[in-house]
């Protein structure tokens, strides 16, 4: 028994969404997809003989609309999975979950844990040996918290959970701008240029409040559009 693990990529928002299965019963759940790659997913999906169970998001997204309601058209048992804190959304969500909730695919266990600070209804997902950590953790970085009611204090808190992860475990962010694809919480402890493990609070909240990013391009269409979980009202 092993874990089907398919890391797919969408360019316009540097976005990873994850499709991972049972090997056996071929149950199955897609973690962060994104509307413009949904063509591609469900051929995918269909192809592997997948039994989509779960439609999953770790958060709001700002910069990419999400394909949950219009996957749910195609694989309309699929449940759409929101964090709990993500009270806008709850009208188009299926399942909402917190801290220690589990979810089922086959004989594997997907175990939510609350990362809250880039946005404050921000999950990852603990599978076997993986954790997905959407716009919390990525590969030698972190989200950002200036916007959607962040906070670089809550995110220090949520990373910090995160690292007592054992150190084996395998990161898999929902974002990457320079190339990587997967890291590990060992190699973010000793590694990563905003949080290293020596880092304290006053350090971190410092280096991402003066990040002086610019705001995402689709924030005005995606956040409206992410809260029906991906439904674009006219």
């Amino acid at each position: 028994m092993s874990l089907i693990c398919k890391p797919l990529f969408e360019h316009d928002s540097s976005t990873f969404t994850y499709l991972i299965a049972d090997s056996v019963t071929r149950e199955a759940a897609i973690i962060d997809a994104v509307d413009s790659m949904i063509d591609r997913d469900i051929e995918l999906i269909q192809e592997l003989e997948l039994d989509l169970k779960f439609i999953m998001e770790t958060h709001i997204h700002a910069d990419h609309i999400t394909s949950a309601c219009p996957l749910k058209k195609t694989f309309p048992l699929a449940k759409i999975v929101i964090g709990i804190e993500n009270i806008d959304a709850e009208a188009c969500a299926d399942i909402m979950v917190g801290e220690g909730h589990i979810l089922p695919i086959g004989k594997h266990e997907i175990v939510v844990i609350e990362t809250p600070g880039h946005t404050p209804g921000c999950i990852s997902y603990l599978v076997d040996n993986k954790v997905f950590t959407g716009d919390s953790l990525f590969i030698r970085s972190t989200g950002r918290c200036d916007f959607q009611g962040g906070s670089a204090s809550t995110l220090y808190h949520s990373i910090h959970k995160l690292f007592t992860l054992p150190d084996s475990t395998l990161v898999h962010p929902g974002h990457d701008y320079n190339g990587f694809t997967v890291s590990t919480i060992g190699e973010e402890k000793e590694f990563n240029s905003l949080i290293r493990l020596e880092f304290d609070k006053a350090t971190f909240v410092n280096k991402v409040d003066n990040l002086n990013l610019e705001p995402p391009k689709k924030i005005k269409t995606a956040v409206p559009a992410n809260h029906s979980c991906g439904l674009i009202k006219n």
